[in-house]
């Protein structure tokens, strides 16, 4: 039987052992309503109020200033269209970058967005940012981290210069691939994530700092201070705040461990013919490479590296079931062909690697033989 390999952590992750542990503890011990009087409620309670004040502590906001969501899109939107609704007497201008996450983009269409370009390794310009945004605009939206690219975006940079200029414009970060692998960047007004990408499970967080007009876009609710609809997930969220715990714990060595990975893999790819590693060289999370092949079909490459048992994905990871070109490579002006986006996780071995790149010269100059298109 071929071995399996799961190379598509930037597309979230299994329960991190620990979360996993948590899990089925509180489904012993976390089943109660954390808002009743009696005991095993006042237990339940004991249990959201820690693992919010965990996840706050990695956040650096307070813990009444974070909710946890269904999932990471539901905080997405809960955190554009309350802050929108918050500011509505503003208008609906919304100002984001071209490489946001769909979740960001289907948010804002229902607004009025402005979508800010980057340049040819994904990277926004602050200066030209900030130039869209103006008094009456809403929101502005900046992706931490490039969840198709890797490039890490100057998020500290970009809030000190709104504060300078507009300071009554609210700041959401989408840091869904920082959190759990490096420090979240200061500056922001509201910040969301998917708990999926650190081993955590489908659980949302969305923080909102005080002062910041929010409106939520549910029913009134006097659960998770009215910015996610009834009962949270206790079992859900505990998993989630403990994965998070055992991420940063084990960030710093596994950085380096899976940067030095990503390293070989973008050098021994950029040795293929016509292939193009895609992303900042330097400025990018430590787990994720991405790189087209000229004359290919991401699609099929994706399918063929399956048969061989390495699990990756193509194009962006919100878009390929729709067969249109990845936005965020079209935005960065790069080759859309062939597309394959390799991230690792904490199970990535180096063994894994080598097999990978053994496999991939010749699965490339396969493919294109059969399509009739090597030596073009």
């Amino acid at each position: 039987m071929t071995p399996r390999t799961f190379l598509d952590a930037a597309s979230g992750l299994p329960f991190h052992p620990r979360a996993r542990e948590a899990f089925l503890a509180a489904l012993d011990d976390g089943w109660a309503d954390p808002a009743r009087l009696y005991s095993s409620g006042r237990s339940a309670r004991q249990l959201l109020d820690g693992a919010r004040a965990s996840v706050a502590s990695v956040l650096a906001c307070r813990p009444e200033e974070l909710a946890f969501t269904a999932n990471g899109a539901s905080a997405v939107y809960a955190g554009i269209r309350g802050a929108a609704a918050g500011r509505a007497r503003m208008g609906t201008h919304v100002v984001h970058s071209a490489i946001e996450h769909s979740a960001v983009l289907h948010a804002c269409a229902e607004l009025t967005p402005e979508a800010v370009g980057v340049d040819s390794t994904g990277m926004v310009s602050v200066d030209d940012f900030a130039a869209r945004v103006h008094s009456d605009t809403a929101l502005a939206c900046l992706i931490a981290a490039s969840h198709e690219v890797g490039t890490v975006q100057p998020v500290a940079e970009l809030a000190l210069a709104l504060n300078a200029a507009c300071p009554e414009v609210p700041l959401l970060v989408d840091a869904s691939q920082v959190l759990g692998r490096a420090p979240v960047a200061s500056g922001w007004s509201l910040l969301v994530g998917s708990a999926r990408q650190w081993g955590g499970g489908p659980v949302g967080v969305l923080a909102v700092r005080a002062g910041v007009r929010f409106r939520s876009p549910w029913p009134e609710d006097e659960h998770e201070g009215g910015r996610a609809p009834g009962l949270v997930d206790l079992p859900a969220v505990l998993a989630a705040a403990v994965g998070l715990e055992a991420a940063v714990a084990e960030s710093s060595a596994q950085d380096a461990r899976l940067r030095a990975l990503v390293d070989r893999i973008r050098e021994q790819v950029a040795l293929i013919p016509d292939v193009e590693v895609v992303g900042h060289p330097s400025l990018r999370l430590p787990h994720l490479v991405t790189f087209s092949c000229l004359y290919l079909d991401g699609e099929s490459l994706v399918r063929e590296l399956d048969a061989l048992g390495f699990e990756v994905s193509s194009g962006s990871s919100c878009t390929s079931s729709t067969l249109e070109p990845s936005h965020v490579l079209v935005a960065m002006g790069a080759l859309t062909h062939g597309n394959v986006r390799v991230s690792l996780s904490r199970d990535t071995t180096t063994e894994d690697v080598d097999r990978f790149l053994a496999v991939l010269p010749g699965l490339v100059a396969r493919l294109r033989d059969e399509a009739g298109v090597s030596g073009l």
